[in-house]
């Protein structure tokens, strides 16, 4: 398995970065698990003739990436994937929270607009009406997993800005916070723009997330499509015994 990753030798591409493209190609594929550990760098050298200082470089872009975890004195291994459930209407700060790591968002557009037809339909508005528009990449610690597009009726969100982290919480201030929801799944392939917002190779595996939420009364509050990164999470559904079927 591991005889693959060797770097071609022919090729103008520097080795280091041959070698991070084929380990995470590994991963990707699922030939490596998370938790696994990375053999050593005195291995790697004999499995692919390039010096240790190549394996080291290419160990670190990955590093770097989030794809590999070094632990001093005990080597380095397939990072761990986030187990998401998905099950709970939560938002994306208060599940990093829950980790314990720290959330940041970077902003693409936070803005009012018109609905598109699908919007005022989801929404039920009118096309008339107004929406507010929020765009970002969200990140825990620093290292970009999601991209996130929400669209909420201006009603419910009077003050686009006022949206810091958590857009939960800014409708949880103004008495419009969702209390259910429906939210559907799908595996898909990142686009040159997703893959570059969201620092992963174009073509790797994104999970795509529709999600719609609801005020207690049924009022549509939220449509959101999000991008997660398909290395990082698994969503995990509980599941129940079936009652009698005789």
């Amino acid at each position: 398995m591991l005889n693959k990753i060797g770097p071609n030798w022919d090729d103008a591409t520097p080795l280091y970065i041959q070698l991070a493209n084929n380990l995470r190609q590994l991963i990707s594929d699922g030939k490596m698990s998370s938790g696994d550990a990375l053999p050593s760098e005195r291995v790697l050298t004999e499995i692919t003739g390039a010096s240790r200082v190549t394996i080291r470089k290419a160990i670190g872009q990955l590093i770097n990436e989030g794809i590999l975890l070094s632990r001093q004195g005990a080597g380095t291994y397939i990072a761990p994937l986030i187990e998401q459930s998905g099950e709970e209407l939560s938002g994306f700060t208060e599940d990093v929270k829950g980790r314990g790591e720290a959330p940041t968002s970077i902003w693409l557009v936070r803005t009012t607009a018109s609905p598109t037809e699908e919007e005022a339909k989801l929404l039920r508005i009118k096309t008339g009406e107004q929406v507010v528009r929020l765009g970002r990449v969200r990140l825990s610690n620093g290292e970009p997993l999601a991209i996130e597009h929400a669209v909420v009726a201006a009603t419910l969100l009077p003050s686009p800005e006022n949206v810091g982290d958590s857009l939960y919480r800014v409708l949880k201030e103004n008495g419009n916070c969702p209390v259910k929801g429906t939210q559907k799944i799908q595996a898909s392939l990142a686009t040159p723009t997703e893959a570059g917002l969201l620092s992963i190779q174009e073509g790797s595996e994104v999970l795509r997330i529709e999600r719609n939420s609801f005020l207690a009364d049924g009022t549509p509050v939220e449509y959101t499509r999000s991008a997660y990164r398909g290395d990082k999470y698994v969503f995990v559904t509980e599941l129940h015994e079936c009652g009698d079927q005789t």
